[in-house]
């Protein structure tokens, strides 16, 4: 893998030292793997539009910063975004 191939899938810290750093697409990957959902369920439960969410996975797209920390807070605390996402 070439330089610019893993500058292109870097996550979201791109401060961090390159050792560190994880792919956005493992982070999305991550994220819905611990939550024990389906690609359509995810989308479903986190308002997140299906193509977006199977585009991510497939390193096809990069969530941007707002959809980065959207996606750290449901890892950290999926119960309460569900809560939340249903008072609206």
């Amino acid at each position: 893998m070439t330089r610019s191939q893993i500058t292109a899938d870097m996550a979201v810290d791109e401060q961090a030292d390159p050792g560190h750093v994880r792919s956005a697409r493992a982070l999305v990957q991550g994220v819905r793997w611990r939550s024990g959902l389906s690609q359509d369920e995810f989308a479903r439960a986190f308002c997140i539009p299906l193509a977006q969410l199977a585009a991510l996975e497939l390193g096809q797209a990069r969530p941007d910063a707002a959809l980065t920390a959207y996606l750290r807070v449901i890892d950290h605390a999926p119960d309460v975004v569900r809560e939340a996402l249903e008072r609206f």
